[in-house]
């Protein structure tokens, strides 16, 4: 009897140990994400299974052009995954299927270089408004602009509700890409 009450004791203990390990690095430091619906196509598609990095953006800022996983403002029980177009203290302006970005950098504006997207998804609305990005704020897209509800739609994100950008796509395994700084394409801003 006293073996069997050690064979307990030591599989609680292994479970406890295994739980103040996983437990902080689940709720932390990465986080599972499950793609759903086709607003991000043709770069993550619907099912695919993401491996969030929720601790990055606690020491530095969203850049242009990464994945993010966020809260649906309007509904923040809903989450959604978007790519970051539009930074704080910026203006966006969406005019003949162009995005088109004001900062102090470029006052008359440049035109988005987004080599992400795929021809035949590219389709978007104009809105020849400048619409202005908040202190703590993020214009976001998706890259399947015709089936994506995004910024177009509920205006620019707040950082309060972002959980972390994309850092590996973990399934199908025929899919796995690992999302490192050089994957971002890169901006003068």
């Amino acid at each position: 009897m006293r073996k069997f009450f050690l064979f307990v004791w030591e599989i609680v203990k292994v479970i406890v140990i295994s739980l103040i390990i996983i437990l902080p690095v689940r709720y932390y430091l990465i986080q599972p994400f499950y793609v759903k619906g086709a607003s991000m196509e043709n770069n993550f598609h619907d099912g695919q299974y993401l491996i969030i990095d929720e601790i990055s953006y606690r020491f530095h800022a969203p850049q242009r052009g990464q994945v993010i996983v966020f809260r649906y403002p309007r509904d923040p029980q809903e989450y959604f995954i978007k790519r970051v177009i539009g930074l704080p203290g910026e203006q966006v302006q969406i005019e003949n299927g162009s995005v088109k970005i004001f900062n102090t950098a470029h006052p008359d504006g440049f035109v988005l270089n987004e080599p992400y997207l795929t021809s035949g998804l590219t389709t978007i609305s104009d809105n020849t408004d400048k619409i202005n990005i908040g202190a703590n704020e993020y214009y976001v897209l998706g890259d399947n602009r015709n089936a994506s509800k995004d910024s177009r739609y509920f205006g620019p994100v707040n950082k309060s509700f972002i959980t972390g950008k994309v850092l590996f796509r973990g399934w199908p395994f025929n899919k796995i890409t690992l999302y490192t700084p050089s994957y971002w394409p890169q901006y003068n801003n």
